[in-house]
């Protein structure tokens, strides 16, 4: 019998060796599942953070879109407002030049007193041309 109780314990103490390696591999399991958890967890609030910033680059790239547009209505706006004020310009220089206004600024400045000479330079006359222009001025 003595050979049987050995044979009894040593299968008895494999069993047991044999449970303490399944109890081990389990914990183990266990350690690796919630590390596989945690892992997908991180990796989950990773790529959450990823749509985020795809969120925010879009917004961007829609924003910039948007006041590109914007820049170029103004642009179109201010070509436009140029033109029209190279037209007045245009005009206020023609009429600027036109005989009949140098003539009633030359005798209206004349009648506030300005010299012949003061009227020469701002109307870009000579001052024979001035005089002459108030010498028919007051015969009219």
């Amino acid at each position: 019998m003595h050979t049987s109780y050995w044979i009894i314990l040593v299968l008895s103490l494999l069993e047991v060796a044999l449970l303490a390696g399944v109890i081990t591999f389990f914990f183990r399991l266990r350690r690796s599942e919630q590390l596989l958890a945690k892992l997908q967890k991180s990796q989950n609030e990773f790529l959450g953070k990823i749509e985020k910033s795809v969120d925010l680059e879009q917004q961007f790239l829609n924003n910039f879109a948007e006041r590109q547009t914007e820049l170029l209505h103004l642009e179109t706006q201010l070509a436009e407002r140029e033109k029209q004020l190279r037209n007045l310009l245009q005009q206020a220089e023609s009429l600027a030049q036109s005989p009949q206004f140098l003539r009633q600024v030359i005798l209206s400045g004349h009648r506030k007193g300005r010299s012949i000479k003061s009227l020469a330079q701002s109307t870009g006359l000579s001052t024979d041309e001035v005089e002459l222009i108030l010498e028919q001025g007051g015969s009219s």
